[in-house]
């Protein structure tokens, strides 16, 4: 047996060992994630129609004009004992004290495909726009149960541009995905991400998002997300602040309708002094959706000055949805700046009122009102990137605001 199917045999094993995450299990409690079966999935999963030459999988885009030559791209097999040795290599072991650890060996025991990116910096880097690299990745399902993975290496001094896109392309694949995706982003001593999350899965779809981050001494992340519900989804971020006087924002706008699922997760750890995080949520639902934003940090003993900010806002926009918010600190060093809160309700009635005497019907008055909070949560993500209009952040929350607000009324189920 070659050491490929080995490891992802093993891996099984060790999930089968463990267990899967239990109800009880502290951050997921309130939307606990289908059972294993499901991300294992068979050994003959139906593939996707798109070949990988015709855009399945993950592809890459330069944005505008912008010089990629320092960008060095790997697309992997995981079968592949030789090519699975360098897409794993580097990737942490998952720890069983971490709830969603089950998760990661259910990644481990079915990744097959996975893209490995270095992005190299230069003395531009630092004070030019010049210097900034502008890419686009695209992923579309290859197989209806999948577990590909995404390694994003920054050099020191890089400056990045990322918009990273999971839209579901129907006439490539048509049937129901169950996709349990890792993403590994490491960023070197002065690095700067600034990344767009698009995730928009089909209705029947299941989804979990694992996005690991890691920043050295004086990196910088901007995150912002924008996500839509689905028969089970979880979008889930750890945050490692390793590096003094390293930073991390992460602003999510969440829509969910019908009888669809949507959990965000938000750990950030604090372990260098002079750290800052903010973590922002929108959690917008409607009809009979089940909605979840939990917001964890914790600052380590040695982590002085550290900055901490996290604020969760939930808007039922129609019907009887359920909305958790759940924003939690964990501070371990008293030299520190922490502020957290969380509102609930309906939009404000006074803003709706003005918006309708401007001649807008209610719908239209709705969205006007939605966009704006979205609007200027996202903005807090970049908020000096004025030059970030190539990334058609306004287009894009006007398109998802516009098709949440228009979904029909969940039908009446059947509780008998």
């Amino acid at each position: 047996m070659d050491s490929a199917r080995a490891d992802m045999l093993s891996a099984r094993h060790r999930l089968q060992t463990r267990g899967w995450i239990t109800r009880h299990a502290e951050h997921f409690r309130h939307l606990p994630p289908p059972a294993a079966e499901l991300w294992l999935g068979g050994t003959d999963d139906e593939a996707c129609e798109a070949h990988p030459l015709a855009g399945a999988g993950w592809t890459l885009h330069p944005l505008g004009d912008s010089a990629q030559g320092r960008v060095e791209a790997r697309w992997l097999d995981g079968a592949d004992a030789r090519q699975r040795a360098e897409l794993l290599a580097g990737l942490p072991v998952p720890e069983d004290n971490d709830d969603a650890a089950p998760f990661a060996w259910a990644h481990r025991a079915l990744c097959r495909h996975g893209l490995r990116l270095r992005i190299g910096g230069d003395e531009r880097s630092a004070s030019s726009r010049a210097g900034i690299v502008w890419l686009q990745l695209r992923h579309q399902p290859r197989a209806a149960v999948e577990a590909p993975l995404l390694v994003l290496d920054l050099q020191p001094g890089a400056q990045v541009v990322l918009v990273e896109r999971h839209e579901r392309d129907a006439t490539a694949c048509s049937h129901a995905v169950v996709q349990n995706l890792q993403v590994h982003v490491r960023l070197g001593e002065g690095a700067v991400l600034r990344h767009l999350r698009i995730v928009a899965p089909g209705p029947q779809d299941s989804l979990a998002h694992h996005l690991h981050l890691r920043l050295a001494r004086g990196a910088r992340h901007a995150l912002a997300t924008l996500a839509a519900g689905s028969r089970y989804h979880l979008q889930r971020q750890v945050i490692e602040l390793q590096g003094e006087s390293s930073a991390a924002r992460s602003a999510a706008v969440l829509f969910a309708g019908g009888t669809s699922t949507l959990e965000q997760q938000v750990r950030v750890a604090h372990a260098a002094a002079r750290t800052r995080s903010d973590v922002a949520m929108l959690a917008l639902a409607r009809d009979k959706a089940h909605m979840v934003a939990n917001a964890h940090t914790r600052i380590a003993p040695g982590a002085a000055e550290a900055e901490v900010r996290q604020r969760l806002t939930g808007i039922p926009t129609g019907g009887q949805p359920r909305l958790v918010l759940r924003p939690h600190l964990e501070i371990l060093h008293d030299q520190v700046q922490a502020h957290h809160g969380a509102t609930w309700g309906a939009l404000p009635e006074d803003a709706l009122f003005y918006a309708r005497q401007r001649g807008l019907d209610e719908r239209s008055a709705h969205a006007l009102i939605v966009e704006g909070l979205a609007g200027a949560l996202l903005q807090q993500a970049f908020p000096d990137d004025a030059d970030l209009a190539p990334l058609g952040l306004e287009h894009l929350l006007h398109e998802m605001v516009a098709r949440h607000l228009a979904q029909p009324a969940a039908a009446e189920t059947d509780h008998g």
